[in-house]
């Protein structure tokens, strides 16, 4: 009996009458009235899971797109027929959690609503809405990087995939419409919102009535506790950040064994014995479960010992990936200047299904393309106002020329593009190393830099002035220290030291901050007020 349909408990003559109904509907042999008319005679009702697993099963039969575009459909298919779920999970659960974020984001779509309404466009209002709509990225990528990775795990991939294409749909359509309010476009703006909303709303119905459901029966409590425990280190949109999900003795088991599985800076024994077992096939075992981390190697041009080994990758002044020959996601470098997040559930999931549905393609093309041999490198780049991401992908090839997977370097560029001239002299007055705190700084500096803007008012005393408008570039302008003292009142700020703060520090303000940081915004602009100041003097 196929796994995934056991562990949802589907019975078979019900499953045959789903797929036979969605199946005749999407090759037009039924009208939507009558599908809607069979399932309720033969059926009355149908679960969440048992809905999703309908569409899981439609993989080979029909495209992904088939089914992206009839999506609606197939729910009105199942109106009156589809038990609306009761969605209640234990307090700080990680889908208890979801819960949260959806009803606390339907609160500002309802704010929205109510703006609309208003003959009188007034802006600031607006701005407090897309602020928090703009944290709803937040959400979408907890579901790509943790949840969905976890259902793949058990066979449960293709409605993940038809939900990324809808999760990217309202992530573009928000930050469309953010762009056309801080353009002060308008009516365009005014325009937009309505769509914006509309697919928000979508999405989250979506969620409500299969997503979350199917995800409480199909994964298990093991799986939920070491969900919260990432969920956590990816971030919350909109709500204060909840408990970890607690399971009388799963959590201290888990906790035991990440204990014993953490290795230097945090990364655990599992690289180490996977990188163990690649070197293995040239230099024989070198280790097993416990693998010795100063055990030397002979790797190729050199003898290193695994913790070296795994000092470098961390030092690399590039992000690099790599993928198999069976295009599954085996390393990334867990680099402290990271330029876009990551999480440990991509290792061992299928590399297309690391990828939004509308790039899959290219993904394919790429592998297929590495595979024949037609090619070996591909590159891209990402250019904004002061960021230059560069991105290469190149052919992994054994010694006989035989494909071994794809390896994917990504490199912030914007300091290299900026170089003019020659230096052959050595010069410390900018150290360049990743990780070091003096670039880190610098970084943050040359984001303030490039923003144009009123500088903070001073007293007589000097003494200067900020209030919850004040941006995160005015601030480093009159103390560029202040990067350092935000990551020491809460770590998730750790992102202020890569590339990224140079888009960060552009439109974010202390209520933005404060909202990130789970501060009260008064309390921080206290704090922040006090250590500027006192630098200053």
């Amino acid at each position: 009996m196929n796994p995934l349909k056991q562990k949802l408990d589907i019975n078979n003559e019900r499953y045959r009458i789903i797929v036979s109904v969605k199946e005749d509907y999407l090759d037009g042999k039924l009208s939507l009235e009558e599908g809607n008319r069979i399932l309720k005679e033969k059926l009355g009702t149908c679960t969440p899971d048992e809905f999703a697993y309908a569409e899981q099963s439609l993989k080979g039969v029909y495209k992904d797109e088939e089914i992206l575009d009839k999506m609606d459909d197939l729910l009105n298919l199942f109106d009156g027929v589809l038990v609306r779920a009761e969605n209640e999970y234990p307090e700080n659960h990680p889908l208890w959690v979801y819960l949260e974020e959806i009803n606390a984001v339907e609160k500002v779509a309802l704010e929205a609503d109510e703006l609309l309404k208003q003959e009188k466009f007034i802006k600031n209002p607006w701005l407090g809405i897309f602020d928090s709509l703009a944290q709803w990225r937040t959400h979408l990528s907890r579901k790509q990087n943790q949840l969905y990775p976890m259902l793949e795990d058990h066979g449960f991939d293709r409605p993940t995939r038809i939900m990324w294409t809808f999760d990217d749909g309202v992530r573009d359509a928000i930050s469309a419409s953010y762009a056309l309010l801080r353009e002060d476009k308008y009516d365009e703006f005014l325009a937009s919102v309505p769509e914006t909303l509309e697919k928000l709303r979508d999405l989250n119905s979506k969620e409500l009535e299969v997503l979350l459901p199917t995800s409480y029966k199909l994964l298990s409590d093991e799986e939920f506790v070491r969900m919260s425990k990432n969920d956590h280190e990816i971030g919350y949109a909109i709500i204060d950040p909840p408990g970890l999900y607690v399971v009388p003795g799963i959590n201290d088991s888990a906790a035991q064994l990440n204990a014993n599985n953490s290795g230097q800076n945090g990364v655990s024994n599992e690289f180490l014995n996977d990188l163990a077992g690649l070197l293995s096939k040239y230099v024989g075992p070198v280790g097993g479960a416990a693998v010795n981390k100063d055990a030397v190697l002979d790797v190729a041009t050199g003898k290193l010992t695994l913790e070296q080994i795994n000092l470098l990758f961390r030092h690399l002044p590039v992000d690099l990936s790599y993928v198999d020959e069976n295009e599954l996601v085996k390393f990334y470098s867990d680099t402290p200047h990271r330029i876009f997040p990551r999480s440990a559930n991509v290792i061992g999931r299928e590399v297309k299904n690391c990828h939004p549905a509308k790039s899959v393609h290219i993904v394919e093309e790429i592998v297929e393309k590495f595979r024949s041999g037609e090619q070996s490198q591909a590159e891209f780049w990402i250019n904004k106002p002061g960021l230059f991401i560069y991105v290469i992908y190149t052919a992994v090839r054994d010694e006989n020329g035989k494909f071994r997977g794809v390896l994917e370097m990504m490199q912030d560029c914007t300091h290299i593009r900026e170089l003019e001239g020659s230096r052959t002299l050595l010069t410390w007055d900018k150290t360049d190393f990743v990780g070091d705190s003096s670039k880190e700084k610098s970084l943050a500096q040359e984001a303030a830099e490039e923003v144009e803007e009123e500088p903070l008012t001073a007293d007589a005393d000097g003494k200067f002035h900020i209030d919850a408008k004040t941006t995160l570039s005015n601030l480093i302008k009159q103390s560029p220290e202040v990067v350092d003292y935000l990551i020491s009142l809460n770590p998730k700020f750790e992102k202020l030291k890569t590339p990224m703060v140079k888009v960060m520090a552009k439109v974010a303000t202390i209520k933005m901050i404060a909202e990130r940081g789970d501060f009260d915004v008064n309390d921080l602009i206290g704090k922040i007020d006090a250590f500027i100041n006192k630098n200053k003097k």
